[in-house]
């Protein structure tokens, strides 16, 4: 995926109440002109994030999965 719809992606994220996304370097050591420059996204949830704001992050994610493909999860390590 392009650096900029990660770009994009993290921007509506962190407009959720109580979302923080932002963006994860890419991890490979030798560059690719074909691999994207991000490595994925981040999404931490606050405290006081509540089931609205998970379901809203799940929406979000949905659109753009739509147009982009599918989402690995991983969890935080």
């Amino acid at each position: 995926m392009p650096l900029a719809v990660y770009r994009e992606v993290a921007a509506h994220l962190r407009q959720v109440k109580g979302v923080y996304a932002g963006e994860i370097g890419q991890q490979s050591r030798e560059f690719d002109y074909r691999d994207s420059q991000v490595g994925g996204l981040l999404i931490e949830y606050a405290p006081q994030a509540d089931r609205n704001s998970r379901v809203r992050v799940e929406q979000i994610l949905a659109i753009y999965s739509d147009r982009y493909g599918a989402w690995e999860v991983r969890p935080a390590e």
